[in-house]
């Protein structure tokens, strides 16, 4: 099932005349056309599939971004469940494609997602080339093990969540950055907490992580983190563009947290360019 929300476009065209300067024999130069103002909105593409785990919040997280642009101004969200748009190659019948777009959510997608080699390259030059904006939600990061540059981009992999869903103890790392600067340094959210591979905090700037001295280790194996480090969220660059990441949301209620929406709402600003925050890795801090 295909479905998009195409909120109208408030675009706005500015006309506007270069002044002419004279010799001291006429004529005066013809004026040049103005170029078109930059739109007046941000567009971003929210993208649902899954193909593994099916969660009930995606449609929830979904409709909070098209909700959170519409309330504010700041943007317009096109929903979709299909990869069609994730492309570069012009489609017919008004189908907006990456080049339309300011920044692309994957709202905790699953699986091998839907996206042939030449949609692949065309996602990564989007962030990587264009300087766009890339927001990965819970579960993103269970997406794509094929597709190793997947990996890169997103900054890990799913592997495991050894508590489940739990009052999840989770110590802010970055009280600057603007996604995470309204929690406090230390504080508890139930949620599912994924525990990343191929992830290094050598490479991404940690704004959360567990507090690994207050986890039951007790007959766990699903632990395979020897160094106990959890990430809950971190920022990072690819190329030129601007990529976040959280494992919160699992849950239809997180959705309901101010704490959560606000986090995703200011990642999206960012991402888009709207804020500035620091991507600089960082060892983690002593306790």
């Amino acid at each position: 099932m295909k479905y998009v929300i195409r909120p109208a476009l408030l675009g706005a065209f500015a006309a506007s005349l270069l002044a002419v300067g004279f010799a001291q024999t006429p004529p005066a130069a013809a004026p040049r056309p103005a170029a078109p103002a930059a739109r007046v909105k941000k567009r971003i593409l929210v993208i649902g599939q899954t193909h593994g785990y099916q969660h009930d919040s995606v449609p929830v997280a979904m409709a909070s971004i098209w909700k959170w642009g519409h309330d504010t101004g700041l943007w317009d969200a096109y929903l979709r469940t299909d990869t069609e748009l994730l492309t570069k190659k012009k489609l017919e019948a008004n189908a907006k494609t990456l080049p339309d777009f300011d920044a692309v959510v994957f709202a905790s997608t699953t699986g091998e997602m839907d996206l042939d080699d030449q949609q692949k390259a065309d996602l990564l030059s989007f962030v990587h080339e264009d300087g766009r904006g890339f927001v990965g939600v819970h579960a993103s990061n269970d997406s794509n093990y094929k597709w190793p540059e997947y990996g890169v981009l997103s900054g890990g992999w799913f592997d495991q969540h050894p508590w489940m869903t739990f009052d999840a103890p989770i110590i802010l790392e970055d009280p600057d950055f603007p996604a995470v600067r309204h929690f406090p340094k230390a504080f508890l959210k139930r949620d599912e907490i994924y525990q990343l591979k191929n992830w290094s905090r050598d490479n991404v700037n940690v704004l959360l992580r567990l507090d690994e001295t207050k986890l039951n280790y007790d007959n766990n194996p699903r632990i395979h983190r020897a160094d106990r480090d959890f990430v809950v969220a971190y920022a990072k660059t690819y190329g030129n563009g601007r990529v976040f990441y959280s494992t919160l949301g699992h849950t239809n209620e997180a959705w309901d947290d101010p704490d959560i929406s606000k986090m995703y709402f200011e990642a999206i600003r960012w991402v888009l360019g709207m804020t500035e925050g620091s991507t600089k890795p960082h060892p983690r801090p002593a306790r």
